[in-house]
């Protein structure tokens, strides 16, 4: 159309994705938006919607595209489990050291910031959380664990996950995550050779 303005949605949800896991929800301001997506204000609510709603959008698609990394990762849990944990986490480490990627995770940053966010956004942190949760839970079985191992184990290699994208947040090199994730594979290998 004459005097459109046209654009393409992917590539703006993934500038807006960016830009608020680069600088957090509060620190994410329309302007910051605008100048990330190259659309003016009235394009962004009018095609990506509100502040919050955008959030989420985008928080969804970075759930959409790491969970899939990390599904193909642990699918084959069954027959070798070490190998499919050791591929999950290095779905992690891999975003961590790309360099044109912001540092952490947005699911984190976002569970983090929970107080101060709209009940939906918490949700839907909370949520995410949970799905992580459930898919290493069905890995761990697949793995021929008992139920309440991995429950137990489902906790902390999602917790373990997380501070990953904290720490690198913080500064931490790429050899002490590696030596975080080496810790929990250690223990998870106890784990599978005390199920025979």
């Amino acid at each position: 159309m004459a005097g459109k303005k046209q654009f393409d949605v992917d590539t703006a949800l993934d500038a807006a994705m960016v830009q608020f896991w680069r600088a957090g929800y509060a620190d994410t301001s329309l302007d910051d938006l605008s100048r990330a997506t190259g659309l003016n204000r009235s394009s962004i609510y009018s095609s990506l919607g509100d502040k919050d709603s955008l959030y989420l959008r985008c928080l969804d698609r970075y759930a959409a595209r790491y969970g899939d990394r990390y599904d193909r990762a642990l699918s084959s849990a069954s027959e070798e489990p070490l190998r499919a944990m050791r591929e999950f986490f290095e779905v992690t480490l891999e975003r961590i050291a790309d360099p044109d990627l912001p540092d952490g995770c947005l699911i984190a940053q976002t569970a983090m910031a929970i107080p101060v966010l709209s009940s939906k956004i918490a949700a839907r942190a909370i949520e995410a959380l949970g799905f992580q949760r459930a898919r290493l839970r069905a890995a761990l079985n697949a793995a021929k664990l008992a139920d309440g191992d991995a429950d137990d184990l489902a906790v902390h290699i999602a917790a373990v996950n997380q501070s990953l994208a904290v720490m690198s947040r913080a500064g931490a090199s790429q050899e002490q995550l590696r030596a975080v994730v080496d810790i929990s594979m250690n223990a998870l290998s106890q784990a599978l050779h005390a199920r025979s």
